[in-house]
């Protein structure tokens, strides 16, 4: 069934349930650490079940696993994100590092229109375990002589507009499709001899999670040897 719908957006759950298998594959000696590596992180950064299918198509148990069944059923947008935009909230509107930097990470609660400024200076707008103040966010960003990093969590539209002059906007996650729900965020702004950055990023606790389970499995695969 993945085959009739390969572009239909994935899921934590069939995300997780991928992981699984490829887990069970490396237990029973089907798939080599560095293989279980590669697909692993695969598998958490697939969009579409287009994506998640290769990973254990070659895998026997991939034949039996339930994932297919979930398919027609997840149209609506995933809890966590209904539960993170959080209309009639201000928010935070402002971020500025004059000489020196400013961060917001964490959980926190960005508001529909932020304004970062870094003249000789920079700052860090981490969005992975932020909340948002509505379904699009408008993040305004001034760079001179210095820059901003801004961190989004996979399954966010990003809408890059900025202008750079001897300078840059990173706009390599524009255009990325989003997630059913998931909110909107656009980047605009002038960096003038600085830099404005867009990247995509696991949340830490699923980053120390993926660790965690690779550093589990080596000493299971260190024990089974002894």
């Amino acid at each position: 069934m993945t085959e009739d719908l390969p572009e239909l957006r994935a899921s934590d759950t069939d995300r997780e349930r991928v992981a699984e298998i490829l887990r069970d594959a490396l237990a029973e000696g089907r798939l080599a650490m560095e293989e279980f590596d590669e697909r692993l992180d695969a598998a958490y950064r697939a969009r579409t079940y287009g994506e998640l299918a290769p990973l254990t198509a070659d895998l026997p148990v991939a034949a039996a696993a339930p994932a297919p069944l979930s398919l027609r059923k997840e149209s609506g947008a995933p809890a966590r994100w209904s539960e993170r935009i959080v209309s009639g909230t201000d928010g935070s509107a402002v971020g500025v590092g004059i000489m020196g930097g400013f961060q917001r990470k964490g959980r926190w609660t960005i508001g529909r229109r932020f304004t970062a400024v870094g003249v000789m200076g920079g700052g860090e707008i981490d969005l992975r375990e932020a909340n948002f103040a509505g379904p699009e966010v408008v993040i305004t960003c001034w760079a001179l002589m210095g820059g901003v990093q801004i961190m989004v969590p996979p399954g966010v539209h990003v809408d890059v507009r900025g202008l750079g002059i001897m300078g840059g906007f990173d706009a390599r996650e524009d255009g990325e499709p989003a997630e059913p729900g998931a909110p909107r965020v656009v980047v605009k702004g002038l960096a003038l001899m600085g830099g404005v950055s867009v990247e995509r990023k696991l949340p830490r606790a699923e980053r120390r999670r993926l660790k965690e389970e690779r550093r589990r499995l080596k000493e299971d695969g260190r024990k089974e040897l002894d």
